[in-house]
């Protein structure tokens, strides 16, 4: 059960002006439709504004600006998403490590791991892996020869780091991620037969890293793939070889990256984009959901895509709205096209 903390405590620790009962307690997080007194919600999105007026929360955090229709507690914040998340991982913080090896986990010779570590059942650590204080290796994770985790980072079962990966400190990497499989590289025979190109490279990831499920990055064909710290991967992403991602980049779920890509730091990149190999993406760029990227970005900013080959954001609504035109465009033409042809039988 989570230990309940006051208002008062909350407001000092996250910067938060408290119109409320400074000694009241939450000891978890729910919606404003859901939340009891000992809850916390947030209203950030004002399209939930109406529901504000019934929350029965035992504090709300939201902007100045909605306080007049808060009913209950209120903690202030200039950015109420931002603190709630805050404040949700105090109150809901992941389960402590609990030091020691399973039975059924087979560590090789050689291997390194402090007794801080906690490895679970059926895991599989290969010859010379290193593991940093305190990291959790899920059930049925697989860590193959020289893999390496840093401190406080957490692998959820069925993780596996292929041979010499190296993943930074207080990284999450959620069920299923496969970092350092082969990339796809084959060599064409004049009889279309592929050969494979061994890929001797390896993948090198960040401090504070979190790595959707089922998320694949694949080692490096000759360098190695690097994933910058801080950086954000959702599920299902696919990232090719040989990719460079900067510093605190997000990538939402179903992207596919094409191998010796290039992505700057601080982009955010929508949901089932495309990005072609060979390219770079400028820092601070953000593309639309379904992007297609089939060349470099050399400008930060905003580009929309939905499908078709990414534009500047403002230019892509314009033709976007056009498009949505183009049956009614194709009316008056062929009424205009008739008017001509009929002039042109009677030139009276």
């Amino acid at each position: 059960m989570n230990q309940a903390v006051t208002l008062g405590a909350l407001a000092l620790r996250h910067g938060c002006e408290l119109r409320g009962d400074p000694e009241a307690a939450v000891s978890h997080v729910a919606t404003l439709e859901h939340a009891g007194p000992d809850a916390v919600s947030f209203l950030a999105n004002p399209a939930y504004r109406p529901r504000l007026r019934d929350c029965r929360a035992g504090v709300v955090i939201l902007r100045p600006d909605d306080l007049e229709d808060c009913p209950v507690a209120a903690l202030l914040s200039p950015d109420p998403y931002l603190c709630y998340a805050r404040v949700a991982a105090e109150l809901h913080p992941p389960p402590p490590c609990a030091p020691g090896v399973h039975p059924s986990a087979v560590v090789a010779a050689g291997c390194s791991v402090p007794d801080s570590c906690e490895i679970g059942p059926g895991a599989v650590l290969g010859a010379g892996v290193q593991l940093g204080e305190r990291v959790v290796i899920g059930a049925g994770c697989v860590l193959e020869s020289g893999a390496s985790v840093g401190a406080d980072s957490r692998l959820r079962p069925g993780v596996l780091l292929g041979e010499n990966v190296r993943v930074g400190q207080r990284c999450l990497l959620h069920h299923g991620v496969v970092l350092g499989a082969d990339g796809f590289g084959f060599a064409r025979e004049r009889d279309g037969a592929w050969v494979k190109v061994p890929q001797v490279g390896t993948v090198l990831v960040g401090d504070d890293v979190e790595i959707g499920a089922n998320t694949t990055v694949d080692r490096g064909a000759i360098g190695d793939t690097v994933i910058g710290d801080g950086v954000k991967l959702d599920n299902l992403i696919q990232v090719g070889h040989n990719c460079r991602i900067g510093a605190h980049t997000a990538i939402a779920a179903l992207t596919g990256i094409s191998g010796s890509t290039e992505i700057g730091a601080r982009c955010m990149i929508g949901g089932q984009s495309g990005i072609a190999g060979h390219i770079r993406i400028a820092d601070d760029v953000m593309l639309s959901g379904r992007a297609i990227v089939p060349s470099s970005i050399d400008r930060p900013g905003m580009y929309g895509g939905g499908g078709a080959p990414v534009d500047e954001m403002r230019r892509f609504q314009k033709n976007v709205v056009r498009f949505a035109q183009l049956d009614d465009i194709a009316r008056r033409l062929r009424v205009l096209e008739k008017k001509l042809e009929n002039r042109a039988e009677d030139p009276q």
